[in-house]
């Protein structure tokens, strides 16, 4: 299954199976690539986490999630630090050098983003040389607009470089996220701006299919499902000079109902018939 060698399953696309269940699934299947939440991590713990990944002969190409660092309140900001302290110490146990940063929305009452965004950079000034002292590379990941006020003030890849780049590529990058960002005719640009800089931390893959669930965070469609040429967007981060390992993370209550380990071996078919081999791009 060499058609697979890039493909790596983020555990929310599979999150009805367990930790020990995701494992044996992926050894089942050919697949050597995951990434890994940490609400289900820190439940099963965090070095037998890293323990069953690696005795498994499992990847873990990021960590989701750190982030939300728009408060102004002193207290929340604090503890938003610690916190994202924390997800970078979890990263480096779990042998990964991501972490997936969903930056935060608005805080109640507050209707000032680009105020919104200059905390979060303040926020990266601290967090960026912990990360780089542990290992950990911090990836911010822009979200379709519908998402900014209650989830995430950084909505295009533009913001999230222009965030990015006040600091080391080897410190603050992006996640290029399909679903996020397949509506942005700029984005396109944006890539081959971040691949410049050494600034692609993670691709993810989702389709976009409506109608919109309610209340929109689950609908995160199967690939091949939706309006996205995933081969498209591949060609743009390849040209960019991205490598790494391409992960689909998919929220999706339709498949969260079905068997793990189907939607497991049925992502990695739509993976193989609609993402092409190894470094062919489009």
């Amino acid at each position: 299954m060499s058609d697979l060698a890039r493909f790596s399953i983020n555990q929310m696309t599979v999150k009805q199976l367990s930790l020990p269940e995701l494992t044996a699934a992926c050894r089942d299947l050919g697949v050597g690539n995951v990434g890994l939440w940490r609400e289900p991590v820190q439940a099963y713990g965090v070095e037998a986490a890293a323990k069953l990944v690696r005795d498994a002969g499992l990847t873990v190409t990021t960590l989701c999630r750190g982030g939300f660092l728009t408060a102004t309140d002193p207290d929340a900001r604090a503890r938003a630090l610690a916190d994202n302290r924390r997800a970078v110490d979890e990263a480096a146990t779990l042998g990964t050098d991501t972490l997936v940063l969903v930056s935060g929305g608005l805080p109640p009452g507050d209707k000032d983003l680009r105020a919104a965004r200059e905390r979060i950079a303040d926020a990266l000034a601290e967090l960026g040389p912990y990360a780089e002292e542990h290992g950990v590379r911090l990836a911010i990941e822009p979200l379709h607009p519908m998402y900014a006020s209650d989830r995430c003030v950084v909505s295009t890849l533009t913001q999230a470089l222009d965030l990015a780049e006040r600091f080391p590529a080897h410190q603050v990058g992006v996640t290029v996220d399909t679903y996020h960002i397949w509506w942005d005719d700029r984005a396109p640009e944006q890539i081959a701006r971040a691949g410049a800089g050494g600034r692609i931390h993670t691709f993810q893959l989702a389709d976009w299919t409506t109608p919109l669930p309610e209340g929109v965070l689950n609908g995160r469609g199967q690939i091949g499902d939706g309006a996205i040429d995933m081969r498209e967007w591949q060609g743009y981060v390849e040209a960019a000079g991205y490598t790494g390992a391409i992960e689909v993370e998919l929220f999706n209550e339709g498949l969260w109902a079905r068997d793990g380990r189907e939607v497991l071996a049925e992502t990695a078919q739509r993976f193989a018939a609609h993402v092409a081999p190894t470094g062919t791009g489009k």
